[in-house]
């Protein structure tokens, strides 16, 4: 079925709640949540290659945006009736995909949204309950990651609900992460342990939305992925698509970061240090976080040479570094903070598609 003279009759018109446009391709998660909540609604058309301002400048062609609608309609449950198919305007090519209104709810990952006017709303929230004796800055924290979901790319959701989930552990377990008071480090043998666990997961979660961000930029702008790197015929092949071989590379961007390196990501990824975010001082922090991470993960938390080389003065070779989780609550509002500026940035520079909660 061909549905060129439908969006021959609505192009241009502004965005409604039977209407969304996208300037460039999103990811097949944003993309199923769109889906998802025309079909909760009336139905209706998103059309990728028109920017907000209703200006037509085409879809590269450097992906294929049926790839793209396949994973996102894999994430859908039940699936609703679409069509999809690109169509020529002005001389460029763009994207378009019909939603049929459902008669069941369809829901991505148990959320199910709903076109609301021009926006997206998520109807089925899962709020989390913190313990009403518990560390009150723990839930303090969960409110200001909440605000943060409002305007973001999926990289970011993504990462905001894995912090929530290590916030939500701390205050579940707060007899073995701080038996006395948070201030201070704890006793506890397993709470040091997991304090470690949380601590690395945090870091480990930042390199990842770094990842993801690289990779929603690569997608959107397919002409930043070019280089003069070369990569084996063995790392195309073990990926299954495209998409899939950029989502890799994106994740061997982050290889000089994950070994302490935030100077040399900076350097080698253009991309992001375009956005004028990470400075030096924000480097130089981030990279004392990362050895804390290194400790934790592959010391036990014993201080060596390199760890006092970004500690200078502060611990003793050999001694064990322990955090209490007042201090992990500090960095993990340190990272999400610098991950706002970086989002907000990539998403101005790159006109990358944003999701809501």
């Amino acid at each position: 079925m061909d549905i060129t003279d439908e969006i021959n009759k609505i192009i241009g018109k502004p965005e409604s709640s039977t209407l969304e446009y996208k300037a460039v391709l999103p990811p097949s998660k944003t993309l199923a949540q769109l889906m998802s909540a025309f079909a909760n609604s009336e139905g209706g058309y998103i059309i990728l290659g028109v920017s907000d301002n209703l200006e037509i400048n085409g879809l590269s062609e450097d992906f294929h945006a049926n790839t793209i609608t396949h994973k996102a309609l894999d994430l859908l449950s039940p699936q609703p009736i679409v069509i999809y198919q690109y169509i020529s305007q002005k001389g460029k090519k763009l994207y378009v995909i019909k939603i049929e209104k459902s008669n069941t709810p369809v829901a991505i990952e148990g959320k199910i949204y709903k076109r609301i006017g021009d926006s997206v709303k998520l109807i089925n929230p899962i709020e989390v309950q913190f313990k009403t004796n518990g560390y009150s800055r723990v839930k303090d924290i969960n409110i200001h990651l909440e605000s943060y979901k409002n305007i973001a790319t999926n990289a970011k959701i993504k990462l905001i609900e894995h912090y929530q989930s290590v916030l939500k552990i701390t205050d579940d377990l707060g007899l073995l992460l701080y038996p006395e008071k948070p201030q201070l480090p704890t006793n506890n043998q397993e709470g040091k342990i997991l304090t470690r666990i949380l601590f690395s997961s945090l870091v480990d979660n930042f390199e990842t939305y770094l990842s993801d961000l690289l990779y929603e930029i690569f997608l959107a702008n397919p002409t930043t992925l070019k280089s003069a790197q070369q990569v084996t015929i063995e790392e195309v092949l073990n990926c299954s698509d495209l998409q899939e071989f950029v989502k890799y590379w994106a994740k061997q961007k982050i290889g000089k970061l994950q070994k302490g390196s935030v100077k040399g990501f900076i350097k080698d990824n253009k991309q992001i240090s375009d956005l004028n975010i990470l400075d030096i001082n924000k480097q130089t922090e981030i990279e004392k976080i990362l050895q804390i991470r290194h400790l934790y993960s592959h010391r036990n938390g014993i201080v060596d040479e390199k760890f006092l080389q970004y500690h200078a003065g502060l611990y003793t070779l050999n001694a064990e570094h322990q955090m209490p989780i007042s201090e992990v609550c500090d960095k993990l509002l340190y990272l999400t903070e610098t991950i706002e500026q970086l989002d907000t940035a990539a998403i101005n520079k790159y006109n990358l598609a944003t999701i809501t909660q």
